[in-house]
């Protein structure tokens, strides 16, 4: 098996990069995700309730610096904020889980408020702030503003089944979804379809990592991300019927990143594209019922 797709989310829910390497932090990919919008109650702003999210294009700059530009060419280059620099924060939610973030400068507020609505931008300065979920991580595991742990990864095998699903029960309507619906951070490609399903832990290169939970999907996967259009009932529909795994429509498994032994500091090791995957632990395929 071998790694054949790496994805980096600068701004969480919006348009991706794509890196022939990456390096891997506790948290995350960097540059996975250290930046959101949040409404003014603090709660994170997706795809979910706002499509055009994923039609903004970000880059990152070597001096951590955001650029953001908008469909109609509109740019706007906005330095990371930072406590130490006397930068304020903002109180902000993902998914039930309240910690501190750096607000952007007005600036950026008044460039998002034009093209996207009105929200705030905020940079998670430090990204130890928010752990996983206690039920799948251990001590001290921690995530950036992804929605639950740090790496998503899927398999090319599932997604050409999950295709061949639909096109079966649905042919009139249905065209072959590209693995971008999903968001996924790692993509492999040698496996067999819903391997990943009975992985437990598992090799990248030179790192490791703990495969923790399956990825219960939403409406963003039903989202063109070159156009920002919804475009039906799939995959969701589909997955329901026949991908469930703890009481949702499932595809792909989170992972946390394992710290290899002598190595100290935020890089643990670097993916690169190419890289051999193997399969450390297997063991029983997560059940549909959650028990």
């Amino acid at each position: 098996m071998l790694l054949t797709g790496l994805h980096v989310y600068p701004v969480k829910s919006m348009y991706r990069l794509s890196p022939d390497t990456a390096e891997v932090h506790p948290w995350g990919l960097a540059g996975d995700r250290r930046w959101m919008l949040a409404d003014a109650t603090g709660r994170f702003v997706s795809q979910r309730e706002n499509a055009a999210l994923g039609q903004v294009r970000p880059a990152l700059l070597p001096d951590g610096s955001l650029v953001l530009t908008a469909p109609d060419g509109s740019r706007i280059e906005v330095p990371a904020p930072a406590v130490a620099a006397g930068d304020p924060l903002a109180d902000v939610e993902v998914w039930g889980t309240r910690f501190h973030a750096a607000e952007a400068p007005k600036e950026a507020h008044h460039w998002i408020a034009e093209h996207l609505g009105d929200y705030r931008l905020v940079h998670l300065d430090d990204p130890r702030a928010r752990p996983v979920d206690p039920e799948y991580g251990t001590p001290g595991d921690t995530v950036s503003m992804a929605d639950g742990f740090p790496l998503l990864l899927t398999t090319t095998a599932s997604l050409d089944r999950l295709n061949e699903l639909i096109a079966a029960e649905h042919p009139d309507e249905h065209a072959p979804l590209p693995m971008e619906r999903f968001r996924p951070n790692a993509v492999v490609a040698g496996a067999e379809p819903w391997a990943e399903d009975g992985w437990r832990r598992i090799r990248i290169g030179g790192l490791t990592f703990k495969v923790v939970k399956p990825c219960g999907r939403c409406v963003i996967t039903t989202t063109d991300q070159e156009t920002g259009e919804r475009r039906g009932k799939e995959p969701l529909r589909t997955l329901a019927r026949h991908h469930r795994l703890l009481r949702k429509a499932a595809f792909g498994q989170n992972l946390i990143p394992e710290r290899p032994a002598g190595v100290e500091g935020d890089v643990l090791g670097t993916l690169r594209l190419g890289d051999e995957v193997e399969v450390l632990e297997d063991g029983a395929h997560w059940p549909a019922d959650g028990r």
